[in-house]
């Protein structure tokens, strides 16, 4: 098996460790070794042994596979850019995280014989105005054929559409980010440790990023870009239609029972609603500056009542783990590694005999 050295470096990195930090993981595990020995197995001039590379799974959470798989994967850098004012360590972590749950998840995707294609339904289509944003939701909630419904998992929406999601967990100030794989195939980005907790934010973030990947916006400015992004999450998770049927065309007043309702069965937040009515002419200025004002008075800004209680994840990498198992496409042991998991545990947790 051969070792491929770029990713004994990608690992360290993944695990947020300096040459000397790796070293001194080593040592904990009974394995001494100087970080210029190291250095030397990341650029190449030596070769670990079968031992040495079990010691470094141990001290890295990898399983032997990760220093062999040779998928590509390359990212774009335009949606990077939210990245670059957190620390560079956490953010080179970041993106080796889920460079390795993306390499995993195209690998499978290979030995399947699977090809994920992508394309977008609104190419060409043109974004001036925020009217222009409420029409290409309405398009791609027809293209997509979702109709007018709620949707009840944006996450699986997404990777049933070819646009693979990945889940991380981070302590920066940050929720989600899109890119593309290998200059194609759309990714989207979504830190759990700020969003798991808050599943309306979650699905707003998620289609936000759906934004910067479906919409023509080259033209503006970042500014504009994020406001344009902002405004499509909300038309598509409560359409304008819906926003008339279920609110009416003009309001005074919005209760704040109404508005938890309308969360609970649309999956958006309240803020959010209430931008839509704003904008949508539903209700005034004032109105809404008075509705803020009582968020804020009663600590709801960031912390809402009337919790969502949906379902925000996506089963086809374990759907697809699970069918290669089945048809006897890969091994058990390959399923694991895939998975990143030992043997052991993954024969435990799936209850496989």
């Amino acid at each position: 098996m051969a070792f491929i050295a770029d990713r004994l470096k990608s690992a360290r990195i993944m695990n947020g460790l300096s040459l000397q930090g790796l070293a001194d993981q080593l040592k904990e595990l009974g394995q001494s070794i100087s970080k210029q020995a190291l250095n030397k197995y990341e650029q190449g001039e030596s070769t670990p042994n079968s031992e040495m590379i079990g010691f470094l799974c141990e001290a890295l959470g990898v399983r032997p596979d990760y220093f062999s798989n040779a998928t590509l994967v390359e990212f774009g850098e335009i949606e990077f850019r939210k990245l670059s004012t957190y620390p560079g360590k956490e953010r080179d972590r970041i993106e080796e995280v889920v460079k390795d749950k993306v390499r995993r998840y195209l690998e499978l995707e290979q030995i399947l014989n699977l090809q994920t294609e992508f394309k977008n339904p609104l190419e060409g289509f043109p974004i001036n105005t925020i009217d222009d944003i409420d029409d290409a939701a309405k398009e791609l909630r027809k293209e997509w054929d979702i109709g007018e419904n709620p949707i009840p998992n944006t996450i699986e929406l997404l990777e049933e559409h070819g646009i693979k999601v990945v889940e991380i967990i981070s302590d920066v100030k940050l929720d989600a980010f899109a890119t593309k794989i290998n200059g194609a195939q759309p990714l989207v980005v979504l830190n759990n440790a700020k969003l798991d907790h808050n599943l309306d934010r979650k699905r707003f973030s998620a289609m936000h990023e759906l934004g910067h990947i479906l919409l023509k916006l080259d033209q503006h400015d970042d500014k504009t870009k994020e406001r344009f992004c902002h405004y499509f999450a909300g038309a598509l998770l409560f359409p304008k239609e819906r926003i008339y049927t279920e609110l009416g065309r003009s309001r005074s007043k919005l209760s704040f029972k109404e508005l938890g309702m309308l969360k609970q069965e649309y999956g958006i937040s309240m803020q959010a609603i209430m931008y839509r009515a704003k904008e949508l002419g539903v209700i005034n200025q004032s109105t809404f500056k008075q509705f803020y004002f009582m968020f804020n008075r009663l600590g709801y800004r960031n912390n809402e009542p009337y919790s969502y209680k949906g379902f925000e994840e996506s089963n086809r990498f374990s759907q697809l783990l699970f069918r290669g198992l089945v048809e006897e496409a890969i091994s058990m042991s390959k399923a694991a590694a895939l998975n990143n998991q030992k043997l052991a545990d993954f024969r435990k947790e799936n209850m496989i005999i």
